[in-house]
């Protein structure tokens, strides 16, 4: 890919552009891409809208940012909002605003501190969260990490290593009466499952912990089950 004779789209204050290739792609102002963008470097500060698809090795959104079609980066990072009307693929992604999906998500790490809603499924390697989020799929992952800061929502989760808490923390405790921090599925499936705070039908796996404020309505094991005072669960059997 020849990148050097690409030249830079800079839009601050109102503007429009008919999209293309370019290298840098910066949006201060109220910016729009009339087509498909495809550039090195992304950047949203302000209000961005691009109506086709996007990509982008790196890619960031400080501002307002929608994009109309399939968004596809190596490294996505959202520190303010944004709005994917279709498909998202990136290596890495990391949330610390907010951040919705249309259609699903396929990546190699996701890194959540915000808030997240994928419509579809959403497949990772590693995902880590550490807020809320709402998953209308499958959430697949090898390693799943999610410490709730409020309400999680997930149609099924399935992985190798999966791990459900609450949020420690000083403001998280504060805030406990305002962000129930629950995770609510259908079905939980994988090898090694530890779970907190967390309302499920089917909890199926090989070695299985259901903690503290659990409510779950099958627990199958093929190895270990251990279950604490605080939780509910209505049957549990080795298979």
């Amino acid at each position: 890919m020849d990148t050097k004779s690409r030249g830079d789209l800079v839009i601050n204050g109102f503007g429009a552009s008919n999209g293309g290739q370019f290298r840098v792609v910066t949006l201060n102002g109220r910016g729009t891409v009339n087509n498909d963008l495809e550039c090195i470097e992304f950047e949203c500060n302000g209000s961005g809208v691009v109506k086709g698809n996007m990509i982008s090795e790196i890619a960031k959104v400080n501002g307002h940012a929608k994009f109309r079609g399939n968004v596809e980066c190596q490294k996505l990072t959202i520190d303010g909002s944004a709005s994917i009307d279709k498909n998202l693929s990136v290596e890495k992604l990391k949330i610390s605003g907010r951040a919705s999906v249309g259609g699903r998500v396929r990546c190699e790490e996701i890194k959540i501190q915000g808030t997240l809603t994928v419509n579809e499924d959403c497949e990772a390697e590693i995902f880590k969260a550490e807020s809320q989020f709402t998953i209308g799929g499958l959430l697949n992952a090898d390693t799943i990490d999610i410490k709730m800061f409020g309400e999680c929502k997930a149609k099924e989760i399935g992985g190798q290593t999966i791990m459900v808490k609450q949020k420690g923390s000083l403001v998280g405790n504060l805030l406990k009466s305002f962000f129930k921090p629950q995770l609510e599925t259908e079905l939980i499936e994988g090898d090694k499952i530890e779970l907190e705070n967390t309302i499920a039908k089917i909890v199926r796996g090989n070695q299985v912990r259901i903690g503290p404020n659990c409510q779950i309505g099958l627990v199958e094991y093929t190895e270990d089950f251990s279950m604490d005072k605080k939780a509910v669960v209505t049957e549990s059997r080795q298979v």
